[in-house]
């Protein structure tokens, strides 16, 4: 492990396992954004795929950590408005999208820990045979189906950006899935209409990339797993116009109750973009609360918002949850000096008034 990574692993550790550390973390909420899990360790380890994915052991390993460390709740539990304002630290999983690995690989080991999770659905994809454009584009592009795939995707791709060198080039499989790691961000800039239909001409993988309908509601029958939504086509809701956001949100929202007994009351943001007038076009479906992609912890009091904070988990921090202590730990002194700002804010108004 790099000295760094050894740094932000022991405060980490002083963070959950000292007194003075639980002190600091009593009244916290940490809402956790997962996505993927995949089979193995070492197919999740490569840059390209360990942002958003997790190997099945290194789950179990997390889950097992976190038992430990924290009252594991239900989100609706954690965003409870009404929550002791000084309890132990609690905390809340949650899956964006509707992978089928989250039905195959993580619910098995949610179920064995029995822990609950959430998972926010784009609903477009579920029973279906579309694909998540980064997951098509990208493995496309690695080869896993084959050079003459990969080649016919970067002549289609080259009409929109220029690909870099070293996705052919680079002497490691490590340097280059890093650089399609990077192009795989760059791609995000692309309309979502020519992201999908890029995907489309990719070659269909073994199986759908989503869950479907059927396994939406077993997982939701164990009593462990509830489902939100996390738009119909996962399109960046703030790119889309009025009637197109409008379209999409109500989309995702009547789908969910449709299908499921009780959809959660809160929805997630597909790359955690959003801004006022995609809060406004949610408060008129009738959500208070949004997850966001913003890192930070929750407090009861502030638990109404469309904008609320997660701290998301990579394959990396799963093998080494110390890591994830860390990233809590900045959750609280970001969470200390916004309320410090505020605080300034206010006295600064009573000396207005007073002046």
């Amino acid at each position: 492990m790099p000295f760094t990574q050894l740094i932000k692993a022991a405060t980490g550790w002083l963070c959950l396992d000292t007194p003075a550390g639980r002190r600091l973390l009593r009244g916290t909420g940490t809402i956790l954004m997962l996505h993927r899990v995949l089979a193995e360790d070492a197919q999740a380890a490569l840059p390209h795929r360990n942002a958003l994915c997790i190997g099945k052991p290194a789950f179990g390993n997390l889950l097992h950590w976190l038992k430990r460390h924290f009252d594991c709740v239900p989100l609706t539990e954690l965003l409870d408005p009404a929550a002791p304002a000084n309890g132990p630290p609690r905390l809340a999983l949650t899956f964006d999208d509707g992978w089928r690995d989250n039905a195959e690989h993580a619910f098995p080991l949610l179920l064995q820990h029995g822990l609950p999770a959430s998972i926010f659905l784009s609903t477009d994809f579920i029973d279906s045979p579309r694909r998540y454009w980064w997951e098509a584009i990208g493995e496309t592009l690695w080869g896993s189906f084959g050079e003459e795939a990969r080649e016919q995707l970067g002549a289609r791709l080259r009409q929109h950006l220029n690909l870099p060198d070293a996705l052919r080039t680079a002497r490691s499989e490590q340097h280059r899935s890093q650089v399609l790691a990077q192009f795989l961000q760059r791609l995000k800039g692309l309309p979502a209409t020519t992201l999908q239909e890029l995907a489309d001409s990719c070659p269909p993988p073994p199986g759908p990339h989503a869950m479907d309908w059927r396994q939406v509601q077993a997982l939701e029958a164990s009593g462990l797993v509830r489902f939100g939504p996390h738009g119909a086509g996962h399109a960046i809701l703030t790119g889309l116009d009025d009637a197109s956001l409008e379209l999409d949100l109500r989309r995702s929202h009547e789908a969910l109750a449709a299908h499921c007994r009780r959809p959660l009351p809160v929805y997630c943001y597909p790359n955690g973009d959003h801004d006022a007038r995609v809060c406004a076009a949610l408060r008129r479906l009738g959500y208070s609360q949004a997850l966001s992609t913003r890192p930070g912890l929750q407090r009861s009091r502030q638990a109404v918002s469309l904008s609320l904070p997660r701290i998301g988990v990579s394959h990396q921090v799963a093998c080494r949850p110390a890591l994830l202590g860390w990233r809590i730990l900045q959750g609280v002194r970001r969470q200390g000096a916004e309320q410090s700002a505020v605080q300034a804010s206010g006295l600064q108004e009573v000396r207005n008034e007073v002046q």
